[in-house]
């Protein structure tokens, strides 16, 4: 993987790979900024303001936005996370020009019209409702205001209605000052484009706008709880997340911690959960686990739903699954097929050069470089079952897990 990497001269950083057989382009603007930058009176303000970028600029309405790669067949979206908000497209080679323009212009241009603000709001509300019908969604929101405490990495990323609600055009041209900054952001690309072609048109476009002076530090959490909770909730099913902390994004445990993570309830429909829980006693139609790796801290999680009589009988069978990981070195054959499972998904993942942009730009945010595939291939080889057991008593032990139940009626 020939990836090329460079500072545009007002400290914008690029990440770029040319993929010469490509006839699409991926492009995407990443800012180190979401829901955990949030003052306690700006909740909901790193979503919405994702939502309000798109409805107008200095010199476009809502319309134009929208219209300006659609009629050219690319897509133009945005996302945001805990800790990063991320305006990305996709379009034909010869539409980069048109893609690295509109990103730059909703990201340093919006002018958040009160009429547009005011529609806007009614649409995230009703995001909110959307979201709390659907209980394997809210669960894991709720797990982790439970861990983190009064924590930013405990606030839900959309915030409540009332929140929502009480957002100003002050307070957002506040928040977009303070962190919408070049020094704030990584520019990723993957397409057949040369990187001098590539320096000179995003210079054009992004290198224009100057530094500013503010930017937020991040505190991280000095501690996460632990616990043991029910709620009560109007669902068919009963809701269950077992799990704890988890290391950082740069953190050497990290591909050990994944490994893991993948063996014990990943994708594969072979997983010790899905095996033991599904195929064998068929207590559940769907259980997962997941590791979420932040800048400073991160979150294992086992989920699953089941009928009520069910949810004992699978808690049971998920804390002998991480005592026998945290106790059982894995044999030379379970590591082997570990190993080459994981690294499989890994290379499948990077076929998408989209997924790919997505990739490099989030490391080259999370952590200012970017491993390569060989070198993520290469921790994983090296990887020892004695490894693998200490990390699972650092992170997995039965003894450091919370649990978060949504009780059917």
């Amino acid at each position: 993987m020939n990836v090329e990497l460079v500072t545009l001269s007002n400290g914008i950083r690029v990440i770029h790979q040319e993929d010469v057989h490509s006839t699409v382009s991926h492009i995407g603007l990443f800012i180190n900024v979401g829901s955990r930058e949030e003052k306690p009176e700006e909740r909901g303000i790193a979503h919405f303001l994702e939502h309000v970028l798109f409805k107008g600029t200095k010199r476009r309405k809502a319309f134009h936005i929208l219209s300006r790669l659609d009629v050219v067949g690319g897509e133009l979206n945005a996302y945001t996370t805990k800790e990063e908000t991320v305006v990305y497209a996709s379009v034909l080679n010869h539409h980069i020009d048109r893609a690295a323009e509109i990103i730059a212009d909703i990201s340093f241009n919006s002018t958040f019209p009160e009429k547009e603000l005011t529609k806007e709001k009614e649409v995230v509300v009703d995001e909110i409702a959307s979201y709390k019908d659907a209980p394997s969604e809210l669960i894991f929101e709720d797990f982790d205001r439970l861990l983190f405490g009064t924590h930013p990495l405990g606030n839900d990323i959309l915030g409540n209605e009332k929140e929502v609600l009480s957002i100003t055009k002050e307070k957002i041209q506040e928040f977009v000052a303070r962190h919408y900054q070049p020094q704030n952001m990584v520019l990723a690309v993957v397409g057949n484009i040369k990187l001098s072609l590539l320096v000179k048109k995003l210079e054009k476009y992004f290198g224009k706008y100057a530094q500013g002076s503010i930017i937020t530090e991040r505190i991280a959490p000095t501690k996460v709880h632990q616990f043991s909770e029910q709620l009560l909730r109007n669902n068919h099913q009963s809701h269950m997340i077992i799990g704890g902390a988890a290391c950082a994004y740069a953190d050497p445990d990290k591909a050990g911690l994944i490994l893991l993570n993948n063996y014990l309830g990943g994708p594969g429909l072979n997983s010790r959960l899905n095996m033991e829980v599904r195929e064998k006693h068929g207590y559940a139609y769907h259980i997962e686990s997941s590791v979420h790796n932040y800048q400073d801290s991160g979150v294992f999680a086992v989920y699953f739903a089941s009928d009520k009589k069910y949810i004992n009988k699978t808690k049971k069978i998920v804390l002998r699954e991480l005592d026998r990981i945290c106790t059982l070195p894995l044999s030379p054959l379970k590591l082997h097929q570990a190993k080459e499972q994981l690294k499989g998904f890994i290379a499948l993942g990077m076929e998408s050069n989209s997924g790919l942009m997505l990739g490099l730009g989030k490391s080259f945010l999370m952590s200012d470089r970017v491993e390569s595939v060989e070198e993520s291939l290469e921790k994983i080889d090296s990887l020892t079952s004695d490894q693998l057991l200490e990390i699972a008593n650092k992170y997995l032990h039965p003894s450091k897990m919370s649990e978060l139940t949504y009780t059917s009626k």
